[in-house]
């Protein structure tokens, strides 16, 4: 069972009453990691703070949450929620593996998996806002022997294209081929046996060898590595002290999240309160694979709960000079609709509308937009996302397969509305989706997180 010892971070300083809980405050030396100068902005959001109002809010959540990963068994995790410019607070739970040889703490590493992909695209965006690359460049224009099985069908695919999984791909083309001792050339020559089932921007099918498309059009613009320059444009500006990219860098740290996979589910002959059998979840820990590293635009990010605390506030808008309005802008705007994430379990009772824009799902859920993704590769969960219209955000890490991460974001999406301003909430329930570059409605082949 996960040790019910947890930790809370939060600004400005509370006290939680709740059992073996620690309130680590600003006033340790940490405020230069988790303040932000931003004016007229900052004193505005401050002003709206209150901190009495998320510690009781927090509470719940945590209690919540520690006992879903108790029900589940589930080794670790750390959630980070953020108000406007300031981290109301940041949990962390259990231990980074099952033999429990250390504690999760708010520094401790996990795999982002998909949640990668923000970044990816946020990189992107920024190197052709700066006129660095043309999102219009075609993807062979960077991967040369990048063919399909029709001649010229291929050099219609565009980089847009690839950051919004509009590429008319067959969905997780090949992604089987990432289990496999191939160079990831050898996996590009496969493609040109296959056709695209529609023109792009028809139809919706979510990619990751596709997406790793867009590491040589990066690196081609600035004649760096990916990871040099996602650490140089948005991992260093943003305080994100612990993020990296690839598997050498986490196999050589020492705080990180090790990888569970579910071994079985054991009947216990109880049942709960309600009248539900009570199972025991049985994990088994497992190497880290490199499987999906192969593909560091699509899954190869790694960081703790501070470091996606942080670059939340950034998602927010509260720093420009790093993501401007206009970038932020770019990537949120709609671009195809995902109809099938409307029947995904725990959230189809509150999505009215979704879309894929640049990197990030985008879902009406309720009365109110909100900028999301998640990720799963082997032993890993991650959830993400932030709500403009709310000035909140939400980031979830387990280190353990399972779904019991669904139930936690919908939940507290589903009772944001608590900790935003009156006038907020007012205003978001007016708001609807942004109205797509283009109409592109077409179908949808995947949904997969």
């Amino acid at each position: 069972m996960l040790a019910s010892v947890f930790s809370t971070f939060s600004l400005p300083n509370r006290l939680v009453k709740a059992k073996a809980s620690k309130v680590i405050s600003s006033a340790i030396g940490l405020s230069c990691v988790w303040s932000l100068s931003l004016g007229a902005v900052q004193a505005k959001q401050q002003s709206s703070y209150h901190p009495q109002q998320i510690g009781k809010f927090n509470q719940q959540l945590a209690k919540k949450v520690r006992q879903t990963l108790n029900h589940y068994s589930i080794p670790g995790g750390a959630y980070a929620i953020i108000k406007g410019d300031r981290i109301a607070a940041i949990e962390t739970f259990g231990h980074i593996d099952k033999a429990k040889s250390q504690k999760v703490n708010y520094s401790t590493v996990f795999r982002l998996a998909s949640v990668s992909k923000p970044f990816a695209a946020t990189l992107t965006t920024m190197l052709a806002q700066e006129q660095k690359l043309s999102l219009n460049d075609p993807i062979t224009k960077y991967v040369p022997h990048f063919r399909l099985k029709t001649a010229g069908k291929a050099e219609k695919i565009k980089l847009k294209h690839i950051l919004s999984h509009t590429s008319g791909l067959m969905p997780n083309t090949y992604d089987n081929l990432l289990h496999e001792k191939w160079s990831m050339d050898k996996v590009i020559g496969r493609f040109d046996r296959l056709d695209p089932i529609c023109e792009p921007e028809k139809c919706y099918g979510y990619q990751n060898i596709a997406y790793g498309f867009l590491q040589p059009a990066i690196e081609a613009s600035q004649h760096k590595s990916y990871g040099e320059l996602l650490g140089e444009r948005v991992f260093k500006p943003l305080n994100m002290v612990n993020a990296s990219v690839g598997i050498d860098v986490y196999r050589d740290n020492s705080n990180t999240a090790k990888p569970h996979i579910l071994r079985k589910r054991i009947n216990t002959g109880k049942k709960d309160k309600n009248g539900k059998t009570i199972r025991r979840y049985v994990w088994r820990e497992v190497y880290v694979s490199p499987d999906y590293y192969k593909v560091a635009p699509a899954a190869g990010v790694n960081a703790s709960i501070t470091d996606l605390a942080n670059w939340l506030i950034a998602n927010l808008g509260h720093k420009p000079q790093v993501l401007s309005p206009a970038l932020l802008a770019e990537l949120t705007t709609p671009r195809i609709r995902t109809r099938k994430d409307l029947k995904r379990r725990h959230w189809r009772s509150h999505l009215k509308d979704a879309h894929y824009g640049y990197g990030w799902r985008i879902y009406k859920f309720d009365d109110y937009p909100i900028i999301y993704h998640s990720g799963w590769v082997e032993g890993f969960r991650a959830d993400i996302g932030y709500s403009p219209a709310l000035g909140i955000g939400f980031a979830l890490l387990i280190n353990a397969e399972s779904n019991a991460i669904n139930k936690i974001s919908s939940d507290f999406w589903a009772s944001a509305h608590r900790i935003a301003e009156p006038r907020q909430i007012a205003s978001s329930s007016n708001q609807v989706l942004p109205t797509q570059p283009a109409k592109r409605e077409g179908k949808v082949f995947a949904n997969h997180f």
